[in-house]
């Protein structure tokens, strides 16, 4: 069960540091400027789209035509027009149509998202290629209209292309790193690469302030739980994603930071009060807005301090004009967290959710599950005048105004000929290693264990919870983290946690990987305590949540890196045998054993 008086502690905590920090700045007045943006490194935001010129195309357009603008949906397979058999039959079953070309020619799509699952991320070369197919239906056929080709790739936890793919820390990480510019940076870089690959809207930064160490969805996608501070690395990664040519898409507003139940699978409640909002949520989605992001995705969150009529925010008037159109004065493209999810499908019909999102104000209807239902739900909703044609209008010219925006019309195609230089370049690698090694976070070292003498070739044993890796890592985390140690000099060994006790005699120490632990007892628990008994120092490195320590017993040394990519195990590698000094600090409080901001580096 979640520790409900550590939570509220924490909130209160987290209210008190925001209003501290609005009484040096109104919260109207967002984020300062920071050095990136002196230097002014990605130009300008975007072009200035000809609103005359795309009225016409949007009056040109059949109802089918601006209706299908508005939907994004998922395709099965790995190209436009020769998918594999099973995934041309997904396509028959979900859409009935047998490739991603016959459904953006059917429904006049807006666009199409990208996902793993749906066989559409398999090499750089291959996403142009089935980018470049899907521009050539959509430019040859109905209006004649580029999608938007999206993916989620926040990095960290979620990366729905990996390697060869550059790999950045994820937004915790880069809130422990406290840089502005390399929050910039990384989304710069990440994306150039999407947009080499097609992608021109990244379902990215997550704006969410994280104030509940039992949030199950949330957690290390946001940059922390200083609305300050995530606030202007929002503003910071808006700028660098938008500088590379890519829509950046805050989400998930009005924020979803302190809920208990994961949106995908049920419907959160967000207990907190109208001024808790204005001091803890709103900050982030205010400094996007300001910094010129091209769009907001809603939460299917019910907030009744915002809306008390039940509903989701994606479904709230209240909510998205009322307060992210008028009270933040957002004139962008609103698009809805996926339709498939559970938490915007509890009170009403799969028909019915695209229509209410579209009178609550919603532009971009994201991944419905029964696309043909939605499409004629939509239709019929014009048909009986509860949606007017002009409402539809008004959300297609935005989206419009978004593909202008990002160059769209100017040239939609990928050039095949650049992807595999610009996808994983070298120096976008070695930059993600840079920005990676300022975000390992040093929580404990009472008997000054750290660093470890790599010249002295210590036996080391690596051991614990191997979570999937994140997309298209080179391994298990406690694999990566050996061969890492071994690299710097080491001889690390890691083995499985039901040989970890008998195996540690011997070793100088133990490092422990933990993920998410559960309060109260469970495996990872146990086997901490049982290595502790050994006599063997053992290091706690938590792989995920920096929460983890709270929830074990004290370890020799313990150590937070936010993700368990490869970037971030050759950063704790480093950190943990002194090839780096640690600098990373925490970007949320840990109850009952770190403060906010808290971590140590040698010598201190």
């Amino acid at each position: 069960m979640p520790n409900h008086a550590s939570r509220r502690n924490l909130l209160a905590a987290a209210v008190a540091v925001a209003a501290t920090a609005a009484g040096a700045a109104a919260t109207a007045s967002g984020p300062a400027r920071t050095t990136d943006d002196a230097l002014n490194p990605d130009g300008p935001p975007g072009r200035h789209p000809d609103r005359a010129r795309l009225r016409r195309a949007v009056d040109r357009m059949s109802l089918a035509e601006k209706v299908g603008q508005l939907f994004v949906s998922r395709a099965y397979g790995h190209s436009a027009t020769d998918p594999d058999p099973a995934d041309a039959e997904q396509n028959h079953a979900a859409f009935g149509v047998r490739t991603a070309a016959e459904l953006v020619s059917r429904y006049h799509l807006g666009g199409i998202v990208y996902f793993a699952w749906a066989h559409n991320t398999r090499t750089p070369q291959q996403i142009a290629a089935l980018s470049a197919g899907l521009q050539q239906t959509a430019l040859t056929t109905g209006a004649r209209i580029p999608l938007l080709l999206s993916t989620d790739q926040e990095h960290g936890a979620v990366a729905r292309i990996g390697r060869p793919a550059t790999l950045f820390p994820g937004a915790m990480a880069l809130g422990a790193s406290g840089s502005a510019t390399d929050a910039r940076r990384a989304a710069r870089i990440a994306g150039t690469e999407l947009a080499a690959m097609g992608i021109r809207q990244d379902y990215a930064p997550v704006a969410d302030v994280n104030v509940n160490p039992a949030n199950p969805v949330i957690g290390v996608r946001s940059f922390g739980s200083d609305p300050r501070a995530a606030a202007e690395l929002v503003a910071a990664q808006v700028r660098g994603y938008q500088g590379a040519g890519v829509a950046a898409t805050a989400k998930h507003f009005p924020g979803h930071g302190d809920t208990e139940t994961d949106s995908h699978v049920g419907l959160p409640v967000m207990r907190h009060t109208r001024a808790a909002w204005e001091e803890l949520d709103e900050p982030p989605f205010r400094a996007a807005v300001e910094a010129g992001v091209d769009a907001i995705m809603t939460a299917h969150i019910v907030f009744p301090a915002l809306d008390p009529s039940g509903d989701p925010a994606t479904l709230s008037r209240p909510i998205v004009t009322g307060i992210l159109r008028e009270r933040l004065g957002f004139q962008g493209v609103v698009v809805t967290d996926a339709l498939d999810m559970a938490g915007v499908r509890q009170k009403y019909g799969d028909d019915r959710v695209p229509v209410l999102a579209l009178l609550a104000g919603c532009d971009q209807l994201l991944n419905p599950p029964d696309l043909p239902l939605a499409h004629r739900g939509v239709l019929a909703a014009v048909a009986s005048g509860e949606l007017t044609e002009e409402r539809v209008e008004e959300s297609v010219l935005r989206i419009l105004e978004l593909k202008a925006r990002r160059g769209l019309f100017d040239e939609a195609y990928p050039s095949a000929s650049t992807v595999g230089a610009v996808v994983g370049a070298r120096e976008h690698l070695d930059a993600a290693d840079r920005i990676a090694a300022a975000t390992t976070t040093l929580l404990a070292d009472p008997g000054k264990l750290l660093p470890i003498d790599a010249k002295a070739a210590p036996r080391l044993l690596v051991t614990g919870t191997d979570p999937v890796s994140p997309s298209g890592t080179t391994g298990p985390p406690t694999v990566v983290l050996a061969r890492e140690l071994t690299t710097l000099g080491c001889r690390a060994t890691a083995v499985p946690p039901s040989r970890a006790v008998a195996a540690a005699p011997g070793h100088a120490a133990v490092l422990v990987c933990t993920y998410n632990v559960p309060e109260g007892d469970g495996p990872q628990r146990t086997l901490v305590t049982e290595l502790i008994a050994t006599g063997v120092p053992v290091v706690l490195v938590a792989l995920r949540n920096p929460y983890d320590p709270a929830r074990l017993p004290a370890c020799a040394a313990e150590l937070a890196t936010y993700s368990w990519g490869d970037a971030e195990m050759r950063a704790a590698a480093r950190v943990l045998t002194g090839a780096a000094r640690p600098s990373g600090r925490l970007p949320v409080p840990v109850p009952g054993r770190y403060p906010l901001g808290h971590g140590l580096s040698y010598g201190s």
